[in-house]
């Protein structure tokens, strides 16, 4: 079943989820907020020739850019910056006062299959969507592209992203050279734990929370396919960019006994946050995003990125077809590969940014963010991220099944 897929850090839920909650709903921090209203700089958005990647696009529709100054955006909700009277979004602010285009921001993505139910029939039918700039988490990211619904961006209008991309998502699978699509935010899955529900220990791995039974009926793991599965395949010495039908029925069978022995509590989507503080779950399988302002609330959480490993994703841009202003999608994506305005981005939603050179701007706003290994990775980290593989809509459809069983949706 497709929709334990459906939901991305921090936004995602599982079907039984018991509470609703944004990308970025934990980030409360007014006063980075406040600090970081003046970060943006007056550069202006210029194109420096860059040569478009050679991939053909999806159906081109006349771009009316030029004669309407204005960008329709949907996005997740909570996952921007915004003023502490909650009336303004600075960077969108900023953008339109630079080039006079007007953002139509919406936050219409509560999760990914759910919107993609909600596009499919206009883009099946070669209509305009009514938006021009969207947000996708990469998997379904990749599926739009292969379906040919989403336009190849022109990088003569994307100096500051073709430059400012940082190399470990310039590449991925589903979308080579970045043809289609930019990152929005990194997502980096990793192992939280409360250190008074665990009597001060460590929590290191996957195979402790899988087998240390002092643990038992006190550990959460994700309603997430790809997150729960992936980081048990790499805890098992397997690769999740190579899996296999055999390696995924290992990770299963692994979590399997340990459901069947009680020692996980529950399969969550980010309201694993409120257990965690509450120390009803002593440790779990977590989203780093969430992590930051939860450890500025309470310092007995902590967070570890196993030896083994760890699984990181993305949230991405693409333009559907069919879009009015195509142009001026493409002015706002590139605007947010401004390092002044990553900066501000980073400092108010907390996930990993893709963008390079971002580390100073986010220094001015707070210095322990521009040192936090959870928005900025470190070369450990790099060293120790993998991706889940792209599956075919076959696998997908078959991994889905197997795994809504075991978490018993």
């Amino acid at each position: 079943m497709e929709q334990f897929e459906t939901l991305s850090p921090p936004q995602r839920a599982a079907m039984a989820r018991s509470m609703t909650s944004g990308r970025g709903a934990l980030a409360r921090r007014s006063l980075l907020r406040a600090a970081g209203l003046g970060v943006i700089g007056t550069a202006g958005l210029t194109a420096c020739g860059i040569p478009a990647a050679g991939r053909k696009g999806g159906t081109v529709s006349t771009d009316h850019s030029a004669q309407e100054k204005v960008v329709d955006f949907s996005n997740w909700t909570e996952y921007i910056d915004v003023s502490d009277d909650g009336k303004h979004r600075p960077t969108l602010d900023a953008f339109t006062r630079r080039t006079g285009i007007k953002v139509k921001y919406t936050e219409d993505i509560n999760d990914n299959i759910e919107f993609f139910g909600k596009i499919k029939p206009q883009l099946a039918a070669g209509q305009d969507t009514g938006r021009d700039l969207m947000v996708l988490t990469d998997w379904l990211a990749g599926r739009m592209i292969r379906l040919g619904w989403v336009q190849q961006l022109n990088s003569a209008n994307l100096p500051h992203a073709y430059a400012n991309l940082e190399q470990r998502f310039r590449s991925p699978d589903w979308d080579p050279g970045r043809a289609y699509s930019y990152p929005w935010q990194g997502i980096a899955t990793c192992i939280a734990y409360n250190k008074k529900a665990t009597g001060g220990r460590k929590v290191t791995s996957i195979s402790q929370l899988l087998d240390d039974t002092s643990l038992k009926g006190k550990v959460a793991m994700l309603s997430e396919m790809r997150d729960t599965i992936g980081m048990t395949l790499l805890d098992m010495g397997e690769l999740p960019e190579k899996v296999t039908d055999d390696t995924f029925a290992a990770a299963v069978a692994r979590i399997q006994k340990a459901v069947d022995s009680q020692q996980i509590r529950k399969f969550t989507g980010n309201e694993y946050t409120d257990g965690l503080s509450k120390g009803d779950i002593a440790a779990c399988v977590a989203w780093a995003g969430d992590l930051v302002q939860l450890r500025i609330d309470d310092p007995d959480i902590e967070y570890v990125f196993p030896d083994s490993g760890f699984l990181s994703s993305t949230d991405n841009l693409l333009i559907p077809n069919k879009a009015r202003h195509k142009t001026n999608a493409e002015r706002l994506i590139d605007y947010y590969y401004e390092p002044p305005v990553a900066a501000q981005l980073s400092a108010y939603i907390n996930y990993v940014c893709p963008v390079a050179g971002v580390k100073p701007y986010l220094a001015k706003i707070d210095p322990g963010l521009a040192s936090n290994p959870l928005i900025l990775p470190d070369a450990a980290m790099d060293a120790k991220t993998h991706e889940f593989r792209s599956l075919s809509d076959a696998e997908d459809s078959r991994y889905e099944d197997t795994f809504s069983k075991l978490i018993g949706a």
